[in-house]
């Protein structure tokens, strides 16, 4: 007797982004109203889809640029109803491409499952020529209802590629191929039919995790840009809006003007948390010196991914030393 396969079943969780976006002509790939459509009108239509059973769920309607902590902790609560549900076999999220990054690496630190969690956009609107969204939206359902997606933590589904979230970076401001990661590169890739990995991620489920189920905000931490000529201005403004955290994206190895370094030594000794990031696009930041001990090492993290966990590990310790293992 021929054996039954399962029908996966996939959800897709709308939030918006230019996946589900409308422009005034076919040639506009710019200037489009994000957020428009709905995903089962941007699922392809010419590919029989009748394997998977595919649910759609509007979520939310948004440009990416305006995701706020807020809508991350009602995302991440719905993720790990919809995770916890038997009936859902792996999640597919329809997101916009200005903070799918931050998104993904949110949602790898504060869901915990075994099953799939796909992120996935576009760079093109729906109406535009050569649109990318139903090809990265089908590649990835495939991956959410793949066997061995499992266990990998939460992925990126891009340009027939797969990314993990805590390497995966936009890299492009409007090219298909937008997404990369620089210091590890992808993890898989789709062929016609099914992904395929080239190796697990470094950490293919976070060693530690989050439970923001009864968090209503995130502890306040900015990011503060470094350059030549640095000061304190924006230390200081930070400290009287009552930061409770810092991230600097440095220069280099994570460099910081001595002026601006001054200042936030002493937002260090007042008791906010320093991290030191880079702004370079490849490498770890390393070492202490010449700052000491008052300032946590981002290592590998972009600033962007840093000020996630430094929120999330406010949620747990004001402690210096034992934030900074979280980073390490």
């Amino acid at each position: 007797m021929k054996e039954q396969h399962k029908q996966p079943s996939v959800v897709i969780l709308a939030t918006g982004g230019t996946i589900a976006g409308v422009g005034r002509s076919a040639e506009e790939t710019t200037g489009y109203r994000a957020a428009v459509l709905a995903p089962q009108d941007i699922l392809p239509r010419e590919i029989d889809l009748s394997r998977y059973n595919i649910t759609c769920e509007e979520f939310a309607a948004v440009d990416s640029k305006d995701i706020d902590d807020a809508l991350w902790l009602r995302l991440t609560r719905r993720v790990n109803e919809l995770t916890a549900a038997s009936s859902a076999d792996g999640i597919v999220i329809t997101h916009g491409t200005d903070t799918m990054e931050e998104t993904a690496y949110w949602l790898s630190l504060t869901v915990r499952t075994a099953k799939p969690v796909v992120l996935t956009g576009a760079m093109r609107p729906a109406t535009a020529i050569g649109a990318d969204g139903s090809r990265n939206l089908l590649s990835a359902v495939k991956l959410a209802a793949d066997e061995n997606a499992k266990n990998r933590g939460v992925m990126v589904a891009f340009n027939d590629c797969i990314f993990d979230a805590a390497s995966v970076v936009k890299n492009h401001t409007t090219a298909v191929n937008a997404f990369a990661a620089k210091n590890s590169g992808a993890i898989g890739y789709f062929t016609d039919r099914a992904p395929v990995f080239y190796r697990r991620a470094e950490i293919d489920a976070p060693q530690f995790y989050f439970d923001t189920g009864e968090l209503s905000a995130l502890p306040y931490v900015k990011i503060i840009y470094g350059h030549a000529g640095d000061d304190a201005l924006f230390v200081e403004a930070a400290q009287k809006a009552g930061v409770r955290g810092l991230v600097y994206a440095g220069a280099g190895n994570g460099s910081i003007h001595a002026r601006a370094a001054a200042a936030l030594a002493r937002a260090a000794d007042s008791g906010i948390a320093v991290v030191r990031c880079s702004r370079t696009a490849e490498g770890a930041v390393q070492g202490s010196e010449p700052y000491g001990e008052k300032f946590i090492v981002g290592g590998l993290l972009p600033p962007a991914k840093a000020r996630i966990l430094l929120a999330l590990a406010l949620t747990q310790t004001d402690v210096p030393s034992e934030i900074a293992e979280f980073f390490t």
